[in-house]
């Protein structure tokens, strides 16, 4: 087996519509023209899952995921500045990252690689 790309990122909500909002209009994620319950980043469809209609237990991802974003301080302080919440930010020598929550308390980690590839 051959592994092609990653197709789609599934966000576990309490709420799709809260969150699919939120990462268009808060995140700027386009919405997927082939599917308007799911919204586009790059090559990647997220789609939004509600656990607990199903009898699972709601459990926010603290792991994430990351966007690339051309400069994560300013980034960073739009998001800020619309309400959102952060959990920390830091510098690993490599690159800049920010992580903050969706309305869930899933993190989502603002990115960007600095130091080239070797």
């Amino acid at each position: 087996m051959q592994v092609e790309r990653i197709d789609f990122l599934n966000i576990a909500t309490r709420d799709a519509g809260r969150s699919r909002d939120w990462y268009r209009d808060t995140l700027g994620l386009a919405p997927d023209p082939k599917n308007p319950d799911e919204l586009s980043a790059g090559q990647v469809t997220l789609t939004f899952w509600e656990p607990e209609k199903e009898g699972v237990e709601f459990k926010p991802s603290i792991g994430g995921f990351a966007v690339r974003v051309e400069d994560v301080d300013q980034a960073k302080a739009e998001l800020e500045s619309k309400g959102v919440e952060f959990a920390g930010s830091g510098d690993t020598g490599v690159c800049r990252m920010a992580v903050c929550l969706d309305p869930d308390g899933n993190a989502v980690i603002l990115h960007r690689r600095y130091k080239p590839y070797e």
